[in-house]
Formats: structure tokens, C-alpha cells, sequence
């Protein structure tokens, strides 16, 4: 009992301890972060996952293991082009009609916002409100935060 659980722990402490020397070596976490090693890190450990799971030796209930096989396939969603040049239309309408003023006096709003600590939820309403559409108000805070890329 105790001993082993010992042992373990005293292996565990080993293993972090070689792991922060490492990143130490690489110049600590900011410089780990800004090579990519943790990203990398984490997407090899997906990696050796996924090959346990599809090869069997680690067990995921309905992927690998009891699993229920569908009987009926469901339909593939299918895009009308009348209804997309229908939306398009519709969105050049807006865009005509709106107060192009107001939509983008909304817009810095949020933008300020967004660049300090308020809540956002009141200004992005607001930037419906002055019918704003979401490709807009997500181009604001994309500005803003940037968007996530690998």
C-alpha cells in the first residue's frame, strides 16, 4: 500500500519536475507558448488518443464500444439558390433602408467597449437594434480580439 503509493508520487514528482526544467530551457512558459510547444504538445497527446481509441485499447462508449448503428441515414441539407439570392436581395434591402449612421455610431460603440472592460451584450443589442447584421458586428470584435488561428 503506502509504499507503492509513495513510489508513485516520487515518480509523478520526477516527471513534472523534468517537464519544468524543460520549459525552463526553452526560455519559461512565454517562450514555450510563442514556439508553439504546449499547442504541439497537446495535439501529439490528441493524436496518440485517437490511435488508442480506433485501434480499440482505449475504450469510448458509442464510438468504439456498444455502439448503435443507424438504421436511416439523415438527409443532407440542401441550399435552394432561389432562397440564397432571395436573402441576398434581402440583405441589399436593409442595407439601402437602414440608417447608415446610426449602424455605425453602434458599431464604434461596441468597438469602445470591446477595447475596455464593459459588457458587451447592451452594445452588440444595440447594434441590432440599428439593424446591424452579425458578419458587421463579428468584423467589430474580430478588430478588437483578433480571431484564433493554429
Amino acid at each position: 500500500g503506502s509504499y507503492f503509493v509513495e513510489y508513485l508520487t516520487d515518480q509523478i514528482e520526477k516527471k513534472v519536475t523534468e517537464y519544468l526544467e524543460k520549459i525552463e530551457a526553452m526560455g519559461g512558459a512565454v517562450e514555450a507558448v510563442k514556439s508553439k510547444y504546449f499547442q504541439n504538445e497537446i495535439a501529439q497527446s490528441a493524436y496518440r488518443y485517437q490511435q488508442k481509441v480506433e485501434q480499440g485499447e482505449e475504450v469510448v462508449v458509442g464510438v468504439n464500444k456498444f455502439t448503435v448503428v443507424e438504421k436511416d441515414t439523415p438527409p443532407i441539407l440542401e441550399i435552394d439558390e432561389r432562397q440564397v439570392r432571395n436573402q441576398i436581395l434581402r440583405l441589399k434591402k436593409l442595407r439601402a433602408q437602414r440608417n447608415r449612421q446610426r449602424v455605425q455610431e453602434s458599431l464604434q460603440h461596441l468597438e469602445s467597449a470591446a477595447r475596455g472592460s464593459e459588457n458587451l451584450m447592451p452594445r452588440i443589442i444595440d447594434c441590432v437594434e440599428q439593424y446591424a447584421t452579425v458578419g458587421e458586428i463579428a468584423n467589430t470584435l474580430r478588430g478588437v480580439f483578433g480571431e484564433y488561428r493554429e
